[in-house]
């Protein structure tokens, strides 16, 4: 995959004002600790996540996407009618019909004409809308493109732990399976992406590579139950099999762009936990230091992770004009994209 007259316009990112710390939901879980003999501190060990974010009580996937698609919109001074397009990319989602993103729609007052529709590909869904829009521009079909993610983590943080205090059956195996459900946290982020033949912001897609292992798509499986929404996850198996995969699109990713590692200024990953990062730094050879991270106070924001480490690297100065950059998104299926940015 690669553009030639793609360039990121502007974007926003926003984390809910609800904070929860892994300590809080340890203790409200004390019963299943005490009678398994669990040790506290166990989840911000294993994971290196401290705290995730929530949003207000009720606070539905649109509403959250929109506040991050109105924001980026007024960072970028383009008006609502210039958008041509518009994706929304989150794994949460209001409900089964009609697409979320005609909530967002409507919520930012786009014109009628707005090719509009939902885009789902688990945590990789906001890399996956960046390939979308930046096919339908680079094919002159659209000038200008909107995409969102709003991912709401309260209702499967809250029903996963509900769940595991009523389970009197639960051991110290089965528990594992319920324990990637408590690393979730909620975000959004907004992207404005256009052509630049017309408006050339400096900040270039210029391609990636992707890649699905869908053989092991039995590794993290979730959705509706009488109980509400509950999610399990085989961690160890998906972290392997994950980073595998990640590991055969890296090298398919440096031939198409013809990128030596050593040229690269910043990483940024979709970030599951610490021993994700650590073993996917390790297997891709990636240096440390430029990889920023950001789990260890949002959690797994699913969609909205590997763009939010983005956009805050550049908030923070440490991703500025002239680098170069490298998405890598991993999502359960086993799903794999890297794109390149050159900002």
């Amino acid at each position: 995959m690669r553009f030639k007259n793609v360039c990121l316009q502007g974007f926003s990112h926003i984390l809910p004002p609800r904070i929860i710390t892994s300590e809080e939901i340890e203790q409200r879980l004390s019963p299943v600790y005490e009678r398994l003999k669990l040790p506290p501190g166990r989840l911000e060990l294993m994971s290196g996540i401290k705290e995730r974010r929530l949003w207000e009580p009720g606070t539905r996937p649109s509403e959250a996407a929109a506040r991050a698609g109105r924001a980026a919109l007024e960072n970028t001074g383009i008006d609502s009618v210039e958008i041509d397009c518009l994706i929304f990319c989150s794994v949460s989602r209001d409900m089964l019909e009609p697409a979320s993103a005609s909530f967002v729609h409507h919520l930012l007052g786009l014109r009628q004409s707005c090719l509009t529709f939902d885009l789902s590909n688990a945590c990789l869904g906001f890399l996956d809308g960046m390939l979308m829009m930046a096919n339908l521009i680079e094919q002159g079909q659209i000038k200008r493109g909107l995409l969102v993610s709003g991912e709401t983590a309260e209702d499967l943080l809250e029903t996963t732990i509900h769940s595991l205090l009523a389970d009197e059956s639960l051991t110290r195996k089965t528990i594992k399976n319920s324990f990637a459900s408590l690393t979730i946290g909620s975000g959004a982020v907004g992207l404005v992406m256009g052509r630049a033949e017309d408006d050339n912001s400096g900040h270039t897609l210029l391609g990636g590579a992707y890649r699905i292992d869908s053989s092991r798509n039995d590794l993290c499986q979730g959705g509706s139950t009488n109980d509400g929404i509950l999610m399990t996850t085989d961690s160890g198996a998906l972290l392997e099999q994950g980073v595998a995969t990640a590991n055969a699109t890296w090298q398919d990713f440096l031939q198409t762009l013809q990128w030596d590692p050593a040229t690269i200024d910043q990483y940024f990953c979709h970030q599951v936990g610490q021993a994700h990062a650590k073993l996917l730094v390790e297997t891709l050879g990636l240096d440390q230091e430029k990889n920023l991270e950001t789990v260890s106070y949002t959690g797994n924001i699913g969609s909205v992770s590997a763009p939010l480490t983005m956009f805050t690297a550049i908030e923070k100065g440490l991703f500025k004009a002239g680098d170069r950059g490298a998405l890598l998104g991993i999502g359960s299926g086993i799903v794999c994209m890297m794109l390149g940015v050159e900002w």
